[in-house]
């Protein structure tokens, strides 16, 4: 073997180590970018598209967001890479209720609601449930008022809507991802 072909093939060698150890900090961050791309597209990729389950109960105000699971965008801003190494990549979120969102479930427990003061406003005309049987509620107005710290029992049913998981979308760009990364270093 003469030098020239030792110096390219340490040269190649090189390359492909060189890429092999930045994989994993770049498969991370196209999981990332997946995952942040499922608030935007507001639905799941696997396989196909499965949109997210739509609200029942639309936001009020002119300059409310109707977009799901976007309020603050804190749930949204908190997806980042947790660990990155050549035998896996993790990626996760902080926020307690990513969970709940991303695989849906159901809340029951009792929570505290704080003292507040309510605003004065106007009460439109609408029906509500008491005891078994429904009472109209004619439209009046609401005078400012204080009301206790007291509590409240929650029963709520959250719907999945995933954001972070498993795709064979996610896992096909990745394999393309490392695929085209090492035929660009074995090119070198």
């Amino acid at each position: 073997m003469s030098k020239a072909n030792i110096s390219d093939f340490l040269r190649k060698v090189d390359a492909i180590t060189k890429a092999y150890d930045r994989i994993p900090n770049e498969v991370a961050a196209i999981a990332v970018r997946f995952s942040k791309e499922r608030f935007r597209e507001q639905g799941w990729l696997d396989e196909s598209f499965q949109p997210w389950k739509e609200r029942k109960i639309y936001r009020k105000g002119k300059k409310r967001s109707q977009t799901l699971l976007v309020n603050t965008g804190r749930l949204k801003r908190s997806i980042r890479k947790i660990s990155a190494n050549s035998k896996q990549v993790v990626i996760g979120t902080d926020v307690p209720y990513a969970q709940i969102h991303n695989d849906g479930g159901t809340i029951k427990e009792t929570v505290t609601v704080k003292q507040h003061t309510v605003k004065a406003h106007q009460r439109k005309v609408s029906s509500r449930v008491r005891e078994g049987r429904t009472e109209s509620v004619k439209a009046h107005n609401v005078k400012q008022h204080s009301v206790k710290t007291h509590t409240r029992q929650m029963n709520l049913r959250i719907p999945a809507r995933p954001f972070i998981g498993q795709s064979g979308a996610l896992e096909q760009q990745i394999v393309d991802h490392i695929t085209n990364a090492f035929v660009e270093a074995f090119k070198k």
